[in-house]
Formats: C-alpha cells, sequence, structure tokens
C-alpha cells in the first residue's frame, strides 16, 4: 500500500537535554509552596516507615528472647502508630499532588492554546490539524503525573536511599558494602539502555501523532468517504498506523522493562549474598535480628532505585511530549504587531497595493510588483484561472501573511505597522466554506460582536435572507448546530455566515465565493441583501459565477503574478480580451 504523509515522522530539532525539565520548572515553581509541603510530608514518611525493621529487629534480639510480652506489645503499638502516620502523609502528599499536576498541565494547555492563536495562516498551511490536537490533548495529558508526582518522587526516592543507607550504615558497615556493591552494575545498565530508550519513546510519539491526524482527517470527512466508497481502503490505512504505534509502543516497553528486570535481578542477587556471607561468614557476630534488618533495608533500598528507574522511564518519554510541545511554543509568530504598531483607526476603504511581491514559499512568486488602488466604497471583482493569486490578494489586505516586497496600505497606512486586531476588526470575510461553530445559531452571528442585541440580529438576517429558515427550526434562533454546523445545509451555512459579516458591520467586505453552495432562487432574493451589505463599503469579490459580478465598479483578471485587466464589465468585453474569452466560454457553458 501507498505512504501518505500519515506516514511520515516528523524530525525533532532539539537534542535530548534535561533542559527541557528545566523549562518545565516555571510552570513548577508556580506551584513550590505545595510541592514544598508534599515534599516534607514524604520525607517524614519515609523516616517514620524506616523505624519499621529497628524496631523489629529489636523485638527478634531481646523482647522475644526475653519473653517480655509488655515491652512485646508495647513495640508492635509504636510499630503500628509509625505504620498509620507513614500512610497518612503518604496519603495527604498524594491528594496534593494530584491537584498540583492538574494544575500545572492546566498552565501548559493554556500557554499552548494561546500560541496557537497566535500563528500564522502559513503554519495551518503546512500541518495535519489532527498532530495539532494530538499535542495540546494527548501529550500534555501525558506530563501531568511527571511534573508533579514524578518531581516529587525523584526527589523523594534520592531522600530515601540516603535515609535508608544511613540505617544501613548504622546497622552493619560491612553488610552495607555488599549492597551498595550493586550500584555500579545497575549503572551501567542505564548508560547501555538510555539511547535505545529515548530513540524508542520518540517513535512511539511519531506514531502516535501520525494515527490521531489520520483519524481526525477521517472523521472530519466521513461523509466523503462514503460517497467515494473509501471505507476498506481507509481502513487498511488506520490499520496500519495503529499497527505501527502498537509495534513501537510495545517495543518502547520491552527497552523501558530492561530497567526494571535488571533491578529486581540485581536486588535479588544482593539479598541472597546477604544471607550467605551473613550466616556463613560473620556468625556468630551477627544476629537473625540483624540479618532480618539487613535485609529488608537491601529489598527497601533497590525499591526506590527501582522507582528512580520507572521515573527515568517516563521522564524519558515525557521529554519527548515536551520537545514536542516547547517545539510548538518555539514557532515562530511570523504575523504579529511590529513593536512600534499603531492603532489604525477608522478607514473610509481605500485599499493601495503598492508594488507588492509574495511568495508562499519563498522561491516562486504568485504575486510580482502588484500595483493598484481601489477607492473607498467601491465593489471590485477578482476573476482569473484557478491558482493564480485571487484569493491571496484578499488574504493580503487582512495581513494573513508577510509580504516579500512592497506595501499595502489602507488609507495610507501601511497594514505592517498598525496592529493586527485594529486592522482585522475593520475587515469582514465570507469564505466559500463557512465555518459554523457548535453552539446556537444566534452564537454564531454574534461571534465577531458579542454586543449585539438579538434585534440587530434578527434585523441582519432578515437583511440576508436567513431569517425565514431559523424561524422554522424547532427552537429558532437557539436552535444548536453542533460541530461545523452539521445540521444545516451548505446554503444555510453561507447565509448565517453572511449575517454574521453583515452584523459586524466591516468597512471592507471580502467575498470569496461567498454565494458559491447558494441556490439561484435565494441568490436572486439575496441580491437585495447584498445591494444593503456592499453599499458604503470597500467590497473585493471572487465569485466563479461571472454573471454575479457584472454590476461590479471594477473587474481586474488576475493572471501572470499580476493584473493583467482592469475595468468595467461592458469595457472589458469590448477588449475581447481574457476576461471576454471567460466570460464567453461560460456562457456556452450553461
Amino acid at each position: 500500500m501507498a505512504r501518505n504523509k500519515f506516514d511520515q515522522d516528523e524530525t525533532l530539532e532539539t537534542p535530548f537535554s534535561f533542559s527541557h525539565l528545566k523549562r518545565a520548572g516555571k510552570y513548577i515553581k508556580r506551584h513550590a509552596r505545595r510541592m514544598i509541603t508534599a515534599l516534607t510530608l514524604s520525607a517524614l514518611a519515609a523516616i517514620t516507615a524506616l523505624l519499621g525493621p529497628k524496631i523489629i529487629q529489636y523485638a527478634l534480639d531481646n523482647t522475644i528472647p526475653a519473653k517480655n510480652v509488655p515491652q512485646l506489645i508495647l513495640l508492635s503499638a509504636v510499630l503500628l502508630v509509625t505504620i498509620i502516620i507513614s500512610v497518612a502523609f503518604t496519603t495527604i502528599r498524594s491528594r496534593l499532588m494530584t491537584r498540583v499536576g492538574q494544575d500545572v498541565v492546566y498552565d501548559i494547555r493554556k500557554d499552548l492554546f494561546d500560541h496557537l492563536q497566535d500563528l500564522s495562516f502559513e503554519y495551518y498551511d503546512d500541518r495535519p490539524h489532527g498532530k495539532i490536537l494530538t499535542r495540546i490533548v494527548h501529550y500534555v495529558n501525558n506530563l501531568s503525573d511527571t511534573l508533579s508526582n514524578g518531581i516529587i518522587n525523584f526527589v523523594l526516592e534520592i531522600f530515601n536511599i540516603l535515609f535508608i543507607s544511613i540505617f544501613m550504615l548504622a546497622t552493619s558497615p560491612k553488610l552495607s558494602l555488599l549492597v551498595f556493591a550493586g550500584v555500579p552494575v545497575f549503572l551501567l545498565v542505564v548508560i547501555l539502555i538510555k539511547p535505545a530508550q529515548r530513540r524508542s519513546w520518540q517513535q512511539v510519539s511519531n506514531k502516535s501523532s501520525n494515527m490521531n491526524a489520520y483519524l481526525h482527517e477521517s472523521l472530519d470527512g466521513a461523509k466523503i468517504t462514503q460517497l467515494f466508497v473509501r471505507e476498506e481502503e481507509n481502513k487498511g490505512i488506520f490499520g496500519r498506523l495503529n499497527k505501527n504505534y502498537r509495534d513501537t509502543w510495545m517495543k518502547a516497553q520491552y527497552i523501558g522493562n530492561l530497567l526494571w528486570v535488571s533491578v529486581d535481578n540485581i536486588s535479588v542477587w544482593v539479598t541472597a549474598a546477604l544471607y550467605l556471607i551473613g550466616v556463613l561468614v560473620l556468625q556468630p557476630s551477627v544476629s537473625f535480628g540483624l540479618i532480618f534488618a539487613m535485609t529488608t533495608y537491601a529489598t527497601r533500598f533497590w525499591q526506590p532505585i527501582l522507582n528512580i528507574a520507572n521515573l527515568y522511564n517516563n521522564f524519558v518519554n515525557s521529554i519527548a511530549y515536551l520537545e514536542r510541545i516547547f517545539e510548538t511554543m518555539d514557532e515562530p509568530v511570523t504575523v504579529s504587531d511590529a513593536p512600534d504598531a499603531k492603532e489604525l483607526p477608522p478607514i473610509t476603504g481605500q485599499v493601495t497595493f503598492d508594488h507588492v511581491t509574495f511568495s508562499y514559499d519563498g522561491s516562486k512568486n504568485i504575486l510580482e510588483d502588484l500595483s493598484f488602488t481601489v477607492n473607498p466604497g467601491e465593489s471590485i471583482a477578482l476573476v482569473g484561472p484557478t491558482g493564480a493569486g485571487k484569493t491571496t490578494v484578499v488574504n493580503l489586505i487582512s495581513r494573513f501573511y508577510n509580504l516579500n516586497g512592497g506595501a499595502v496600505r489602507l488609507d495610507g497606512h501601511d497594514i505592517s505597522k498598525v496592529t493586527l486586531h485594529s486592522l482585522r476588526s475593520q475587515m469582514g470575510i465570507m469564505l466559500q466554506d463557512s465555518v459554523i461553530f457548535s453552539g446556537t445559531i444566534l452564537d454564531n452571528i454574534k461571534y465577531g460582536r458579542l454586543d449585539a442585541t438579538d434585534e440587530e440580529v434578527r434585523r441582519a438576517c432578515e437583511t440576508v435572507c436567513a431569517n425565514e429558515f431559523i424561524e422554522q427550526m424547532e427552537r429558532g434562533y437557539y436552535t444548536e448546530v453542533n460541530e461545523r454546523g452539521s445540521r444545516l445545509s451548505q446554503g444555510q451555512k453561507q447565509l448565517v455566515a453572511f449575517a454574521r459579516t453583515l452584523l459586524a458591520d466591516p468597512k471592507i467586505l471580502i467575498l470569496d465565493e461567498a454565494t458559491s453552495s447558494i441556490d439561484a432562487k435565494t441568490e436572486r432574493q439575496l441580491q437585495k441583501g447584498l445591494n444593503e451589505l456592499l453599499k458604503g463599503r470597500t467590497s473585493f469579490i471572487i465569485a466563479h459565477r461571472l454573471s454575479t459580478i457584472k454590476n461590479c465598479d471594477r473587474i481586474m483578471y488576475v493572471s501572470n503574478k499580476g493584473i493583467t485587466e482592469c475595468g468595467t464589465h461592458d469595457e472589458l468585453m469590448a477588449k475581447h480580451g481574457d476576461y471576454y474569452h471567460l466570460y464567453t466560454a461560460q456562457l456556452q457553458d450553461l
């Protein structure tokens, strides 16, 4: 089966480094007080728990041989109290860190989403939206435990090793050396498998991103899939992506478990050595109680090491996620306010292209040395072959992309030197694919102007002929339309989008194939509303049906990286040029 873009793994731009965890520290610092409290509780719980083997050792070597029942009862009570205290402190710490973990995730996801709102069209043009969604949801969720409990537990296990070492040395320095002898072996194992671990979890991250991206696209295009009977092919593609994820995850787990197996084996061999040497070599200088206490401490000594190994696995996994997240956060905002950007004052609508050159990829120019001026209130139609740059022209007016040369001016103001908010708030853009958000019809119409009254909304809908179909729905303007407006037809979506645009009262109006999904009868009814919408506004209209733009003040034919013809419909028809041939060809197709 042929490979597609979803089989392509992303390449990390940053090497493995704990600097990613250090960078994540700024989120952790916001909750430092609660984390210090949790660490203190954990340390107290650990120290309290370590008293148990000493109490048992004393009972085995002294209390039980002396048959001192009252003392045995007292020691049992003390042991029970230490267990209760340890469990209580651990429970409180766990609840505290669960809350911290979710707060950290909230902060990271908020910053990530905020940054995504500022990224330009260029970023979204090159990436499947499913991969972006995976970073916001899946990757951030997987960081929760690592950036809260993980760090606390890591510090705590270091303290546990230190505390246990002190208790072991106080109990038997000679036997303690046997326990410590296994540490170099463990470190050698870590050094050997560390590179493979990181590579394996990077692969898991890649395969997960690929699978989720394809899943998102498939759900979004489910109707098209069934229309073209692509179900079996899509099942095959998803099956392959799903298998790739499963295989890489199993491989990562296998490599990660090598640490656990290594620690477990080292612990068993050390415990066996304690019994052999303690019983066969050091007898009778060591007692049964001493050996019991040392083996208990040895087991506990390797437990935090095993925990650290598991935490290390999580850290390696989380580093891969952090790399992806911070890679997105570091994505430059190519279209942003200049340091000295000023507010664009209310404009009359004059638009000037001054020797504009633009390229999407930096190599092939779409527009080259383009110059024209549109006067306030003029209606301009942009026509021409597919891919000539019609949509590019209107995108540059709203500064969705940066120019490669020249300038675009509104009322004489260079748009690269004004704030994006003050610029775009005076624009109204209607696209061929009208985006409808989940919520009510009223919410969608008021999307760009939340302070609008219900009466203003109704008037806007009546103007664009949307009121009739809205009133016929079960709850009228309060009808829920679901994600992407699935309950509405394409034509109804466009009428809602027209009402939304009219309500925003823009100074410059851009209609990009805005009536393509509306039937001819509705379009004729809408024409009166469109005339109202265009009145007093500078407008740019891209339309496939040339008959709809005959009354525009000027028609610009976009071709050959610029405008090859410009004039009224009658003027261009008289020239018998590109527009004439395009118009007559369309008439013949009717």
